[in-house]
């Protein structure tokens, strides 16, 4: 069987130091962070927020992708909210994440059918799945969340 992958984009990032005090710099140089722990004083990003930064704008981009498909203009208003839990349970590190989808004036069906296929299509949610707890919301203004995807953590991803 021929591979017919077509890499279009690979991110390089140099890393030293780690998450307490390091830094990274990707070799375009459009990405120059210093690092810090969750929670602690001081300057500085974590992987967690990073993660959260990522897959929130990839997920807008696919849901972007479904909508044209679908012949329907992404709502003006449109943001997400990424959350990503850093978590330790039973002697190992994990991570849990919610995306909290607001498509102001969309139909709650159409909505639900932009982030299901967005859920499907983007890369950091393909990463995702089965691999960590994932809850995305399509949040109301008028009402509460509407939870479009709940998927959990295959047990033995946990260890």
């Amino acid at each position: 069987m021929t591979d017919t992958t077509r890499v279009l984009f690979t991110a390089k990032v140099h890393t030293i130091g780690g998450r307490d005090g390091g830094a990274s710099l990707s070799s375009d140089g459009r990405l120059n962070i210093k690092h810090s722990i969750p929670g602690t004083p001081g300057t500085g990003t974590n992987p967690e927020q990073l993660f959260a930064a990522g897959w929130s704008a990839c997920f807008e981009g696919a849901m972007g992708i479904a909508a044209r498909k679908m012949k329907i203009a992404m709502p003006a208003g449109m943001a997400i909210d990424a959350e990503v839990d850093l978590c330790l349970g039973l002697d190992a590190y994990f991570l849990r994440g919610r995306l909290n989808v607001s498509l102001p004036g969309l139909e709650p069906d159409v909505a639900r059918e932009l982030i299901e296929s967005g859920h499907r299509t983007c890369p950091y949610s393909k990463a995702t799945r089965g691999n960590i707890d994932v809850l995305i919301n399509l949040i109301k203004a008028d009402s509460g969340p509407l939870v479009v995807v709940d998927s959990k953590a295959a047990p033995e991803k946990r260890l």
